[in-house]
């Protein structure tokens, strides 16, 4: 038999709230969900993974309206490949532009860091302010 989750199960396997599924199926991210008689929803493993796509395509900054022409463009079936394949080409320059962005950030946050430990190790943070010759910089 298939695995079945609740909306809480659902949630939890994704580290995300129930609140978070029901706001995604409310914006038209998850037609493919089915309900029980009772109305509850109804998550099989394939809702999950299509659950991941849209947190990754999420994770990047993609607004929810995007997603949802993804979703709508996934429903429609082979006749919008080709859009599907062009969003995810734009989205992969998007995720490089952030990475390369993230990298120039991490390259401040590592020279602070060594920055703050040599100052720890001289006791003071004006070992800074002397430069080779030991002229004192203005900050």
């Amino acid at each position: 038999m298939m695995k079945t989750y609740s909306i809480s199960e659902a949630a939890k396997e994704l580290n995300l709230t129930p609140y978070t599924l029901r706001y995604y199926d409310k914006e038209g991210l998850m037609p493919f969900v089915e309900r029980t008689l009772s109305g509850n929803r109804l998550f099989k493993e394939s809702d999950i993974s299509a659950l991941k796509i849209i947190e990754c395509l999420k994770s990047t900054g993609m607004p929810i309206k995007e997603i949802k022409n993804f979703i709508d463009w996934c429903s429609d079936g082979d006749s919008t490949l080709q859009q599907r394949y062009d969003m995810f080409i734009d989205r992969k320059a998007i995720v490089e532009a952030q990475i390369e962005e993230l990298k120039k950030t991490m390259e401040v946050i590592e020279y602070k860091c060594s920055y703050y430990k040599s100052a720890l190790d001289a006791g003071t943070e004006d070992f800074h302010k002397i430069d080779k010759v030991g002229v004192t910089i203005n900050s």
